[in-house]
């Protein structure tokens, strides 16, 4: 989506928050997201709250994600919004420890990828993203369960959780380094063994890469998921089978233009490259232990995984 449109979309949101004046809002600050410096927005945050007489505080992300100063903060001062300024690493663990709060989350995007804020039509650019926080018009978004674990954005098994496991390791962040990381690991990519099951009826199927998705993409505008909606109830599940290598960045752009259509029913399974169906919940049995990422931050691989959405689970500010 465009930053031109996004504003246009804003008067369709459905609830207002309270008037500016009255709102408490904490900013969390993820100081090494991204590659870009913070200091400019912080201090236009600050001049402007400053200026309008609001309520206004600061504080770094948790790198465990440890909220529960947070928590208590917001129950006893009646904290109204809580604003991360950072990827979508720093929004998975805030709405994790913070979704059960009565507050409206916004997202000044600040990381390599972006992407529940590029999937919520929230503009990239830090100045015009403050200004849609400042509206404060919100909507009920969803969320998803993989096992015990939280996740808002998308999880995935297999070549692009590699990535993110690889990512994770680099010493500098931002779009370049991760695309270095696509390539490299594009050439030692292999199939994974899966059984997966969908409305009761399971299929084993060997794939490079299953994505399960709330929002529509890996982020970049990596739209992996193109019907995919925050809050329609449903999981974008995405299997890239085993093909051909040759054949692979060709099945995943049409994936991404759209091309795919939904499957209907679990059937001719062997006969496609990329199976896409919508659902609320799917399990998988990730036969040969393919690394999980969830929200593009890494995560312990394990054998049975269930995924389930979480409906309305959090009001965000898009």
């Amino acid at each position: 989506m465009q930053e031109t449109s996004i504003h246009k979309s804003a008067a369709k949101l459905h609830e207002p928050v309270a008037d500016l004046k009255d709102r408490k809002i904490v900013y969390l600050i993820n100081p090494i997201s991204g590659n870009k410096n913070k200091k400019t927005l912080v201090n236009l945050v600050e001049k402007y709250s400053n200026e309008h007489g609001l309520y206004c505080e600061m504080f770094e992300t948790s790198k465990k994600g440890d909220y529960v100063h947070l928590q208590e903060k917001i129950r006893q001062e009646r904290i109204t919004d809580v604003v991360v300024v950072g990827g979508d690493g720093s929004v998975n663990q805030a709405l994790a420890a913070l979704h059960g709060e009565d507050v409206v989350f916004g997202i000044i995007p600040y990381g390599s990828g972006n992407g529940l804020a590029r999937a919520a039509g929230i503009p990239t650019k830090p100045k015009l993203a403050f200004d849609l926080v400042l509206q404060g018009r919100w909507k009920y978004a969803d969320a998803f369960m993989v096992n015990e674990h939280y996740g808002c954005m998308l999880t995935g098994l297999g070549f692009d959780a590699q990535i993110a496991h690889e990512f994770a390791k680099s010493s500098q962040r931002g779009l370049i380094t991760y695309t270095q990381q696509s390539i490299l690991n594009f050439f030692k990519a292999h199939p994974y063994q899966f059984e997966v099951e969908i409305d009761g009826f399971s299929f084993f199927t060997e794939a490079y890469f299953i994505s399960i998705a709330n929002g529509n993409q890996f982020g970049n505008n990596f739209t992996i998921a193109p019907q995919a909606s925050l809050d329609d109830g449903l999981l974008d599940i995405v299997i890239v089978q085993k093909m051909s290598k040759a054949k692979l960045p060709f099945a995943v752009l049409k994936q991404i233009r759209g091309n795919n259509e939904l499957e209907q029913f679990v059937s001719s399974v062997s006969s496609k490259n990329i199976l896409y169906f919508q659902k609320p919940s799917v399990k998988i049995k990730n036969i040969k232990h393919a690394p999980i990422h969830i929200d593009g931050d890494p995560c312990e691989s394990c054998r049975d995984i269930n995924i389930k959405v979480l409906k309305d689970n959090f009001k965000l500010i898009y």
